[in-house]
């Protein structure tokens, strides 16, 4: 009877096989978003390969093709609220081929974990959350949480949650998670630091582990402040904006609440560039509306993390269609829906573990950290969810981030030409055929000498 191949060597068939399917992925993300690995040392290569989905085609929506989404149309529009969108694509979105998150759902895809998305409101019409999605109250204003008059809260749980439909490569960084709409803005998308307050404390009422403001304010309060500190101790961890998605105005602020207090996640955007944005790029400046722009985070701000924040898709009110939107407040969707899959993986992670092991998973700049304009890098939902940590009880969480300590960059492969993204992939499947096949040959002669050593012969 034959025996069976040594299990050995079915591993390191998988071992080399990987790898060369993970460069191919790599190279299609750094070519969907050419400058990001450049500039900032941004996902592409990292983990085994994502599994394939429907998407025709890979790269970002056209933002002048979809309509847009702001975190506020600055007034009450007379026009009523958000119109459905009639815009689809086949695209995938750039944001999906930077971060990966397919890499990731091999070991979670947020099941169980509650992420509370505070603003707008969430409307459920887009089908894309599945059942996944709980109403909480709405502090201001007509109607319920489901009414999202502006979309921009419905935007932001599609970017963290959305099940990937057919036709389509977009999907929510964490696809399993559930959404709790908590609605604290009137209809143009505004609100205050008590309704904020509100807000937040209602979300961990409501069972969040995740806490995603979608609308800072800018100035805090002992009610804000306050609501930080419940929600962590009920053991959720906020993350918001480091600053407000950029207008026409121009305009720079200063410090933006709550991301300012030290127990929040600040998050800022990436363009497809690599450069930090402000959200007003390809939405043509004034499209976003709502208050003044500003930079990174503005002046006195901080920045624990950066994720893809420019010309990102996304499902919207009132039905299926796509939308697009820039600003820091999309950015914080993703980070959420990353902090979401980690949960799935760790549930026993307590907000600060969380938000340690979020900053040491992270892509370093290769500056001093925190860089004063990217944090500790950009997030990585693979390796946030699968990093043994050295340090850290059974690797799990980090030890503090210390601030202060240069850390070298860590950067993904170089991006090649499709032609030699195949002659890369072929010659690493050639190359791991052959070194199976001495195994074997070592494995079948080894075992016939009773494993001793043999004689060379001239």
């Amino acid at each position: 009877m034959r025996r069976r191949r040594p299990a050995a060597v079915a591993l390191i068939c998988s071992a080399l096989l990987t790898p060369a399917a993970a460069a191919g992925a790599a190279g299609q993300g750094a070519q969907g978003a050419p400058g990001v690995a450049a500039a900032t040392g941004a996902p592409g290569g990292s983990g085994p390969a994502a599994p394939a989905g429907p998407a025709a085609s890979s790269g970002g929506a056209d933002p002048m093709s979809l309509p847009v989404i702001g975190q506020s149309t600055g007034t009450a529009r007379p026009e009523g609220c958000a119109k459905p969108s009639d815009k689809g694509t086949e695209r995938t979105p750039w944001a999906q081929t930077v971060l990966r998150p397919e890499a990731a759902w091999q070991l979670s895809r947020g099941a169980g974990v509650t992420v509370a998305v505070v603003g707008s409101g969430v409307d459920a019409a887009a089908g894309v959350l599945d059942g996944r999605l709980a109403l909480g109250p709405r502090e201001y204003g007509p109607g319920g949480a489901g009414r999202d008059c502006v979309g921009h809260g419905t935007f932001l749980a599609g970017l963290i949650a959305a099940r990937r439909q057919d036709g389509t490569g977009f999907a929510g960084i964490a696809p399993e998670a559930r959404i709790l709409a908590v609605a604290v803005t009137d209809e143009a998308g505004i609100t205050t630091p008590a309704l904020l307050a509100k807000g937040i404390r209602d979300a961990a009422d409501g069972g969040a582990r995740v806490i995603a403001v979608a609308v800072p304010v800018p100035v805090g309060g002992e009610d804000l402040a306050g609501a930080v500190r419940y929600a962590g101790e009920r053991g959720a961890l906020v993350v918001a904006p480091a600053g407000p998605d950029a207008t026409s105005s121009g305009g720079s602020g200063g410090q933006a609440f709550p991301a300012a207090y030290p127990e929040v996640l600040a998050v800022a955007g990436l363009g497809p560039s690599g450069a930090v944005s402000n959200g007003a790029g390809s939405n043509g400046g004034g499209s976003n509306g709502g208050a003044a722009g500003t930079e990174a985070a503005g002046p006195g701000g901080r920045v624990d993390l950066v994720a893809p924040g420019d010309a990102l898709m996304s499902v919207g009110p009132g039905g299926k269609g796509y939308f697009t939107g820039s600003g820091p407040s999309f950015a914080t969707a993703l980070v959420a829906g990353t902090a979401a899959l980690v949960l799935g993986y760790r549930p026993e992670l307590t907000p600060a573990q969380l938000l340690d092991r979020l900053k040491a998973t992270a892509y370093h700049p290769g500056t001093v950290l925190p860089d004063a304009r990217v944090g500790y890098g950009t997030v990585d939902p693979l390796a946030a969810v699968s990093a043994m940590l050295p340090g850290a009880p059974d690797g799990a969480a980090p030890p503090p981030a210390r601030a202060g300590t240069p850390v070298a960059a860590v950067e993904p492969p170089a991006a090649r030409p499709g032609d030699g993204q195949a002659v890369a992939v072929a010659g690493g499947v050639l190359g791991g055929v052959a070194l199976v096949g001495g195994l074997g040959y070592v494995l079948k002669h080894g075992r016939r000498r009773g494993w001793q050593p043999g004689r060379w012969s001239s």
